[in-house]
């Protein structure tokens, strides 16, 4: 196509398309541990990614001030690339209220099929009837052109994400048995994630690390085995890993609980460690 939009007729009124030329079509790829993103500009309208946090799943979305312009009902098709036109159209689905601001998200499945029909190499196309209210439908089109060496190198990227992103280990609670502080093999594979992302996050700076305790027994009693509690967290750290200088490590006994300690279930939410990781700034 040699322009990036173009007027096609469709039945008595006309689409307005959005595409990249098939000369100019540009994969971007943004990589790292955190987040893998492959990006395809589209003139004159805005951009098309996939987007995959680490700890998350895929998501598809269209960033674009015109975003609007998909409308509240927006249908998606998978179809032939103006290179081969024989190669078939299917319908992905229909979305409703999708877009969001100025931007257009979508989730699994339907962002994995829209992957999936491009690696075929065909055009997803995602269409809303009526521009601007009238019968005008408006068309954004992502082309296939190049993208068999840019997806590889999405995969590759998507391979060496970590398992956990910030938010989900940011504050973490473990939890323990009544009267007991050795730790349990869920608490020891949870504080495994946690670590293994403060050891790849370099703005990660302190650990906090706190101890607590339900309200049954006396109170001192209940103070030294936070005390436990939060001591052994600690010794877990380091011991795969962890600088002992970034973990502060503090106890509290039946102080602060989380919820009141009114029955057996609330109890067993109080009997906690906390961590809790502190960026700089």
């Amino acid at each position: 196509m040699a322009a990036s939009v173009a007027a096609l007729l469709v039945g008595p009124a006309q689409a307005v398309t959005f595409i990249a030329p098939l000369d100019d079509t540009r994969w971007e790829l943004e990589a790292s541990k955190f987040s893998c993103r492959l990006s395809q500009p589209i003139p004159d309208f805005g951009t098309a990614s996939f987007e995959h946090r680490a700890g998350e799943q895929l998501e598809f979305v269209i960033s674009s001030p015109q975003a609007e312009l998909l409308g509240k009902e927006t249908l998606i098709m998978a179809e032939a690339p103006p290179w081969h036109p024989g190669r078939g159209t299917h319908r992905i689905g229909m979305i409703r209220d999708a877009v969001n601001s100025k931007s257009f998200r979508l989730q699994p499945p339907l962002a994995k099929d829209i992957l999936t029909s491009l690696y075929q190499g065909r055009t997803p196309a995602l269409t809303n009837q009526n521009w601007y209210g009238t019968d005008t439908a408006v068309k954004v089109a992502i082309s296939s052109a190049n993208f068999q060496q840019a997806y590889s190198n999405y995969q590759s990227c998507v391979g060496e994400l970590l398992p956990v992103n910030f938010q989900q280990v940011a504050r973490s609670a473990v939890l323990f048995p009544s009267a007991q502080w050795r730790l349990s093999d869920s608490t020891r594979q949870r504080l495994d994630l946690v670590a293994l992302y403060v050891k790849n996050d370099p703005s990660v700076k302190t650990i906090y690390v706190d101890g607590h305790s339900d309200n049954l027994g006396r109170r001192l009693a209940n103070r030294d085995l936070s005390r436990q509690r939060a001591e052994a967290v600690t010794r877990y750290l380091t011991k795969i890993g962890i600088n002992e200088d970034m973990i502060t490590t503090r106890y509290h006994g039946e102080r602060y609980p989380v919820v009141k300690n009114t029955n057996s279930n609330n109890r067993a939410r109080n009997r906690r460690v906390t961590v809790r990781l502190e960026r700089e700034g």
